[in-house]
Order: C-alpha cells, then sequence, then structure tokens
C-alpha cells in the first residue's frame, strides 16, 4: 500500500491523494478527545464540534479516540465501537460529508492509559504496573488479550468503513496499548512480545497488519506513531525510527502521522505550550488525584517552551529515511509553517489547538494567506476535555452544556 514520496512541493490548499480517498486539500484535522459522546453514544455536539472546522475549510477531520473495546476507553464516556454506537456514527459522516470533507476514525486501545475507576474494567498493561488514574494495578495483558485486541482493531475498521468513515487512524503513541509495548520501561515482559524491539513491535505490527487485511484499498489507513516518549526509560528515536521503517516495508499504511510524548510519563511533551496543572487538578472526579495533582503536578506536567513546528527537527529524520507519505503534527498554525511543512518533504499538516480556537482559520489563510492564528498556546483547552473540549480563550465563550446521546434527543 505504501506510494513513493514525490520529491516536488505541492500547494497545500490543492487536492491531494491519501491512499484510495482524494481530499479537496492537505490539511487534517488532528484528533483530540472531544469529551461530547455520553454513555458512548454520539451527541449533535459531536457533529457540531466536527462540523466547524470541516466548513472552516479542512480537508479532513479526525474523529477521536474511538476504543476497539470497553476496556480500552480512557473513560466511561468514550465511544467503543458496538452495534449501538453504530447510527450516530453514521450521521456524523454523513453530515461531514455534505461539507465537502472528508472524515477519519482515530481508532485504538488505551492499555494502561485508561482509567479503571471511571471504566469499571482492569486496565491492561505489558507487564505488572500502578494504575494512576485508577490508584489500582493494572492488569498484565494475556497472549489471548493481544490476539483478541488485534482482532478488535480489525472489526472496528471495518464497522468505521461501513458507517461512511474515509479513512481510520491506528494510535500507536502515547503509551496506549500498542506504544506501551513498544517502550522499554514498560514493558519489561520476558515471553516473545518483550525484550527485543522486534518482540516489542510486534503488538503494533500486528495490529497494522489486521487492519490492512480488513479495509485495506477500501478506506485509507493511518497510523499515529511516537517518536519518542519524552522519558529516558520510554522508547528513542532509533527504535522508533526502526518501527516506522517495517510498518513501510509491511506495506499496511498509506500514510504515518508523528507524534511525541506519553500520557503515562510526560503528557505536555505533545503539546508544548503552557501547564495549567490546577485546571487539571479541578477537573478530576477522584478527589485523591485532584490533591495529588496540585501537590506534584509541576513535576508531573513538565512545561515546554512552544516554538512553530516543534517536531519538525526530529521528524526529518524520518522524512529522510521513508518513502511513506507522511503527516507534520506539532505547531502548524499559519501560512509559512503549512508551506515549510510542504517544502521538508511532507505531504499533509494536522492541527489541533489552533482549530479550536479558529475553526474558519483555514479559510482565513486562503483569502490571506498572511494570516496569523489567535491561539496563544496556554493549554487551557487541554482539562475541558472531561465536560466538553472547548477554547477557554473565545472571547464570551462559556461552558458547552451537558451532551445529550443522539437516541434521547
Amino acid at each position: 500500500m505504501t506510494d513513493s514520496h514525490t520529491p516536488t512541493t505541492p500547494d497545500v490548499l490543492s487536492p491531494a491523494q491519501l491512499g484510495p480517498i482524494t481530499l479537496r486539500n492537505r490539511i487534517i484535522k488532528a484528533a483530540t478527545w472531544e469529551g461530547m459522546a455520553p454513555k458512548g453514544l454520539v451527541s449533535q455536539e459531536l457533529i457540531d464540534y466536527h462540523l466547524a472546522p470541516t466548513q472552516g475549510g479542512i480537508g479532513m477531520t479526525t474523529v477521536a479516540y474511538l476504543a476497539v473495546a470497553p476496556e480500552g476507553r480512557t473513560e466511561k464516556n468514550q465511544i467503543h465501537w458496538r452495534p449501538e454506537a453504530l447510527p450516530g456514527l453514521r450521521q456524523l459522516t454523513e453530515s461531514i460529508h455534505k461539507t465537502g470533507a472528508k472524515v477519519s476514525a482515530q481508532i485504538g486501545h488505551a492499555g494502561p492509559v485508561s482509567d479503571p475507576s471511571s471504566t469499571k474494567y482492569p486496565a491492561l498493561a505489558p507487564s505488572f504496573s500502578m494504575n494512576m488514574l485508577g490508584l489500582r494495578p493494572n492488569r498484565v495483558a494475556t497472549k489471548d488479550d493481544i490476539t483478541r485486541i488485534t482482532r478488535q482493531h480489525a472489526e472496528a475498521a471495518k464497522m468505521a468503513r461501513d458507517v461512511g468513515f474515509d479513512a481510520v487512524e491506528i494510535h500507536l503513541g502515547h503509551n496506549y496499548f500498542a506504544s506501551s509495548f513498544l517502550s522499554p520501561g514498560i514493558n519489561r515482559r520476558k515471553d516473545e512480545y518483550g525484550g527485543s524491539l522486534a518482540n516489542r513491535a510486534k503488538v503494533a505490527r500486528g495490529v497494522m497488519e489486521a487492519v490492512s487485511e480488513a479495509v485495506g484499498g477500501e478506506v485509507a489507513i493511518l497510523a499515529k506513531l511516537n517518536m519518542e516518549d519524552g522519558a529516558k526509560s520510554g522508547i528513542q528515536v532509533d527504535e522508533s525510527l526502526q518501527t516506522a521503517l517495517w510498518l513501510e516495508q509491511d506495506g499496511t499504511l498509506d500514510a504515518l502521522e508523528l507524534t511525541a510524548g506519553s500520557s503515562l510519563l510526560n503528557p505536555l511533551y505533545l503539546f508544548k505550550g503552557g501547564a495549567p496543572v490546577r485546571e487539571f487538578a479541578k477537573n478530576q472526579h477522584n478527589p485523591l488525584l485532584n490533591l495529588g495533582l496540585r501537590m506534584v503536578g509541576r513535576f508531573f506536567m513538565r512545561e515546554y517552551e512552544y516554538e512553530p513546528l516543534y517536531f519538525m527537527e526530529t521528524a526529518k529524520q524520518f522524512r529522510r529515511e521513508l518513502k511513506l507519505p507522511m503527516v507534520l503534527l506539532g505547531g502548524v498554525t499559519d501560512r509559512d509553517g503549512m508551506d515549510t511543512a510542504m517544502e521538508e518533504g511532507y505531504d499533509f499538516v494536522a492541527m489541533g489547538r489552533a482549530l479550536l480556537r479558529e475553526p474558519d482559520l483555514i479559510q482565513k489563510i486562503a483569502a490571506n494567506p498572511a494570516t496569523a492564528s489567535q491561539c496563544i498556546h496556554c493549554n487551557r483547552c487541554m482539562p475541558t476535555i472531561y465536560k466538553g473540549t472547548y477554547c477557554p480563550e473565545i472571547p464570551g465563550i462559556k461552558a458547552p452544556r451537558p451532551a445529550l446521546p443522539l437516541s434521547v434527543i
């Protein structure tokens, strides 16, 4: 499924081929958890959330964190693939298509990032570890768990195809299930899934192979892969690059989106900018987590200075070695940054916070290439995910009202 990369510099606002689909431009809304799926079902608020940037001109939006299993959710009000969720997801894809944009489903399993106190299911990890969200031990994943979760990724991809998604993005980052197996600090197994990188990469490669066999050629297949975890014990760039090369050789991808950081070990390594510890603590349902974050949150949520295209230099190592089409994520906010990404050989750019601040930013940039984003990278949008993601910097905005599933509207 891999395509040779072309050295010519494309216009970021021009149509582009992504596997079997064509996007109207090369700008993708990155997956950012919306917090708008009460009882794990689509709400009108969730549809409106994705309509805003697609009406604002992006080529494709990504619906975040659609778990392949109940225990694969990060928290209870998160969509997981099952028959009850399909009608709402179909309504979502049909609504997005009316705008002329494409829509991708981010599919994954949270693994040790799950909060068992919320989901009421044990969180799964490669090796014994404590779950700091649920304040209880994670359950060590068995070989049967790995086989089941691999199969469930394929089944989820088929359901995504059947309800109208144009693409699937498989989550191999942030120390979710597949990423936790890649991380040598989290994966201390002694069996065929631990030890060498070749062993630790078996889950990620197996998941991608299963998804490719299930829907390859019918929808575009992307993977979101950590370049590094942002922790000494985590995966580093050299091992991640080798994993990416194996994925390319396997031929299971239409594009690779690079990310970094660990939801377990160093969450703000992904975002850069402000560290809203107080706001995160306030939004924790567990009083012990609230207290813990207030006391030691500054050590866990380390602050990193924001700069445009902050993953570019690291990602260049992957661009030089890979022929796969690639999506550049991280600090893409204006036309200059988009053009730089294209010049450096990236095929698409992904945007998150800037589109939350201004859903119509792409229309503004198309009309005036000198348009500057109004996002200040304060990250105060991040703690809002628990009750419905929004940008607190928008003048006059109030927290959205609690969403209702479409089935009861």
